[in-house]
C-alpha cells in the first residue's frame, strides 16, 4: 500500500510505507511514475520492432562493406571436414576455440565474415568507440596472457589488438577463414555432420557447430520513409567511412569541416561518436527520439603498483564480484567501483537498510525500496544534464524519463558538453515518434527539413529482432526441421546452449542462460561449458549429442517461471530494445534469460558438470 503524504513539495512517507518510516523525499513518487508513463506512451509505435530495416537487398551493402579488408581477396572453396565448425571470430568464438584447445580438442575451424578476428570491435572503429564495461573485467584472457589494459575503460584500438593477441597466442590464424560469410547450415542424417554453406562456394562438413556470433553482430537501419532516396553521402556507424570524414577512432574527422551532417540515434554508440563529429563538422544535426542516461565515465590509467599486487585467480575473482554487485548479492569489497556498480548500490541502499534496522521485507516491499533507489538514481542523471547542458530546452529533452534499466546505461563525460556547441542542434523526435521522412538532400522532422550532406546511422543491432533476422542465414535440423519454426514461441534449449532435433549444435550468446552486462565473462563461461560437453561426448564416443526433450521442457518452465518477475517492468518501459520496442512477444530480451544471474546460472551449470553424468542429455553411437 503507497503511503505517500505530499508536504510543501515534498513527499514523506511514514512508518506504514514499505519505503521506510519518515524519510522525506525531495520529489513525488507517484508523480514520476505517471510522468514515465506519459513519456512511455508517446514512443510507443504500432510497428513495434517492425520500424527497422533488416540490411539486405538493397541496403545489404550497409553491412556486407567492409573498408577494412582487401576487396581483391579471392581462394578456392573448400570441401572438406573438420570436427568443430566456430562460426564467428569476435571474443565468443576466440573463447571458444581457446576453450576447445585447453580441452583437448584441436581440429576446428573459424569462420568468420570479417578480415581478422574481433567481430563488434573489428566492425565498429567509429571515432571514440570504447567499451563501457571496465577492461581489467572485460578483455577475456589477461591473467593467461599476461596482459594488463592501459586503462580502466579501454578504447576499440587496444580491444581489436587484444583480440589478435588472443588469436596468435592460441594460435587461430592458421584455423580461420576470414572475409566468409555462412549462407547455410544444414544437419545431414546421413553423414551425422552438419554441412555449411558460404559465399565463398564452400561445402564444409562439421561434426559440431558453435555458433560464436555474439549479441551485436548485424546492424539495422531505422525504416523512414525515403530513406533509400537520399544522394548525399550515408553510412552506419559499424562501418564508419574514414575516406569520408577523415582522421581515425582518436578524432581528426578534418574532412568534415564543410559538412552538414545528421546522426540519427542518440543509444550507446552515439554517445561515444557524436562528440567527435560535433568537434570537426560545419553543422551537426542529432536526431534522438529517446535519450540515453549519461553517467560519469571517470576514466583513468592503469595504475602500475595496483597491477604488481594481482595474485592468481584475480581476473575470475574480479568477475564474479561485479556480477555479485549487480545482482544485488552480499558483498565485502565493491572491486569495479564504477558507474555500474554505483547504480546497483544505490538500486539495493534501501534494502539494506532496511535489513539492518530489523525489517522483515516482502517481496513487493523490497521492490518499492529498489524503485525507490532508482527514482533517486535517475533524478541525479536528470540533475546532470541541468548542470551540463546550457540550453533550457535541449536539456529537458535530454533528459531520460524511465526507470534506470529500461534501456543500457551509459557513461561518458564529453557527449552532453557537446550540445554546448553552436554548431550542434538536438533534434528531439520524440513526439512524432521519430524522424518524418528523409529526402534526396536531408532530413524531416517535426515538418522542418534539414539539408545535411552527410546521414550517420547511429541505429544499433539487431539484439532481439526476430532470431533468423539476428542470425542471417538457414538452420536447418533433423528431418528438415528449421530451427526459426522450432523458435516460433520461443526459445527452446537446454541451458540456452543446446536444442532437441539440432543434434552437435550449441550456442553462446543470449537466450535462456544467465544475463550478464559483462558479455565477454558470459561467453567465457558458456565456451568452457560446451568444451566440457564436446570433450565428453567425444571422449565416451558417441556420435551425436542433444537435449532431451524433457530436460528441454523442464529448462524453458525454468526459464518462463523466473523471467515473469521482469515482464511487469519491461512493459512499463520505454520503447528499446530490451522490450522488443514495447512489444509483448516474451516479455522481451530478458523474459528469455535465466534472471537469478549470471553467477548463480554458472553454479547451476558447475554442479551439473562435477555429477559427470550429463543429465538431460542424449548421447547416441548409432
Amino acid at each position: 500500500m503507497e503511503c505517500a503524504i505530499k508536504i510543501r513539495g515534498e513527499t514523506r512517507m511514514d512508518d506504514a510505507s514499505p519505503v521506510g518510516g519518515n524519510q522525506t523525499l525531495d520529489f513525488d513518487p507517484d508523480a514520476l511514475r505517471e510522468k514515465y508513463r506519459l513519456e512511455r506512451d508517446k514512443r510507443l509505435r504500432e510497428d513495434g520492432e517492425a520500424q527497422y530495416v533488416e540490411l539486405a537487398g538493397e541496403f545489404a551493402h550497409y553491412a556486407e562493406d567492409d573498408p577494412y579488408a582487401d576487396p581483391n581477396f579471392t581462394r578456392a572453396p573448400l570441401n572438406d571436414e573438420v570436427e568443430v565448425a566456430i562460426i564467428g571470430g569476435g571474443f565468443s568464438g576466440l573463447l571458444a576455440a581457446a576453450r576447445l584447445r585447453e580441452a583437448g580438442v584441436d581440429d576446428f575451424r573459424i569462420i568468420e565474415a570479417g578480415g581478422d578476428f574481433g567481430g563488434t570491435w573489428y566492425w565498429n572503429r567509429y571515432p571514440g568507440a570504447q567499451c563501457d564495461i571496465e577492461s581489467y573485467c572485460y578483455l577475456p584472457l589477461l591473467e593467461e596472457l599476461g596482459y594488463i589494459p592501459k586503462e580502466k575503460y579501454s578504447y576499440s584500438s587496444e580491444i581489436f589488438e587484444h583480440s589478435q593477441r588472443v588469436g596468435k597466442a592460441h594460435s587461430l590464424y592458421d584455423q580461420a577463414c576470414f572475409q566468409t560469410r555462412v549462407n547455410s547450415l544444414r544437419w545431414d542424417e546421413g553423414l551425422k555432420r552438419w554441412r555449411i554453406a558460404t559465399n565463398r562456394g564452400d561445402d564444409m562438413k562439421a561434426r559440431f557447430v558453435i555458433m560464436a556470433l555474439g549479441t551485436a553482430s548485424r546492424a539495422k537501419l531505422p525504416g523512414i520513409p525515403g530513406i533509400e532516396t537520399f544522394e548525399g553521402h550515408s553510412f552506419h556507424t559499424s562501418r564508419w567511412d574514414y575516406d569520408y570524414t577523415g582522421g581515425d577512432t582518436t578524432g581528426g574527422l578534418t574532412k568534415l569541416a564543410d559538412k552538414k551532417v545528421a546522426i540519427i540515434g542518440t543509444g550507446a554508440t552515439a554517445i561515444q561518436c557524436v562528440p567527435y563529429v560535433g568537434q570537426y563538422a560545419e553543422h551537426l544535426y542529432v536526431f534522438q527520439r529517446t535519450p540515453s542516461s549519461v553517467d560519469l565515465r571517470g576514466n583513468k590509467p592503469t595504475d602500475e603498483d595496483w597491477a604488481k599486487t594481482l595474485e592468481p585467480g584475480w581476473q575470475r575473482a574480479r568477475r564474479h564480484n561485479f556480477a555479485a554487485v549487480l545482482e544485488g548479492k552480499p558483498f565485502d569489497e565493491d572491486l569495479v567501483n564504477d558507474g555500474w556498480t554505483d547504480i546497483f548500490r544505490s538500486l539495493a541502499a534501501g534494502v539494506k537498510d532496511a535489513v539492518a534496522r530489523g525489517e522483515t521485507l516482502t517481496p513487493e516491499a523490497a521492490g518499492r525500496y529498489a524503485e525507490l533507489g532508482d527514482f533517486m538514481k535517475m533524478n541525479k542523471i536528470r540533475a546532470r544534464v541541468d548542470e551540463t547542458v546550457k540550453n533550457p530546452d535541449a536539456a529537458e529533452a535530454l533528459k531520460p524519463w524511465y526507470r534506470q534499466f529500461c534501456k543500457r546505461p551509459t557513461f561518458n563525460d564529453e557527449f552532453l558538453p557537446t550540445f554546448n556547441r553552436p554548431n550542434v542542434t538536438l533534434v528531439d523526435v520524440s513526439e512524432a515518434k521519430g524522424v518524418e521522412r528523409i529526402t534526396k538532400t536531408g532530413v524531416v522532422a517535426n515538418g522542418v527539413e534539414y539539408p545535411v550532406d552527410c546521414i550517420i546511422y547511429a541505429s544499433g543491432f539487431e539484439i532481439s529482432t526476430a532470431f533468423k533476422r539476428r542470425i542471417g542465414f538457414e538452420i536447418t535440423g533433423r528431418d528438415g526441421l528449421s530451427l526459426y519454426d522450432y523458435y516460433k514461441d520461443g526459445f527452446r534449449t537446454l541451458h540456452g546452449h543446446s536444442s532437441r532435433n539440432f543434434p552437435n549444435w550449441f550456442y553462446i550468446g543470449v537466450g535462456q542462460n544467465g544475463l550478464s552486462v559483462n558479455m565477454t565473462a558470459m561467453f567465457d563461461d558458456q565456451a568452457q561449458h560446451i568444451a566440457y560437453i564436446i570433450k565428453e561426448a567425444r571422449a565416451r564416443q558417441a556420435l551425436t549429442v542433444e537435449p532431451t526433450e524433457a530436460a528441454e521442457e523442464a529448462w524453458v518452465e525454468v526459464i518462463r517461471s523466473v523471467a515473469v518477475l521482469n515482464r511487469d517492468f519491461q512493459n512499463a518501459c520505454t520503447p528499446g530494445y530490451y522490450n522488443n520496442e514495447g512489444g509483448e512477444r516474451s516479455g522481451g530480451l530478458n523474459g528469455q534469460t535465466f534472471t537469478p544471474g549470471i553467477n548463480r546460472f554458472n553454479e547451476i551449470l558447475a554442479e551439473w558438470r562435477a555429477t559427470g553424468e550429463l543429465e538431460g542429455l542424449e548421447l547416441r553411437r548409432d
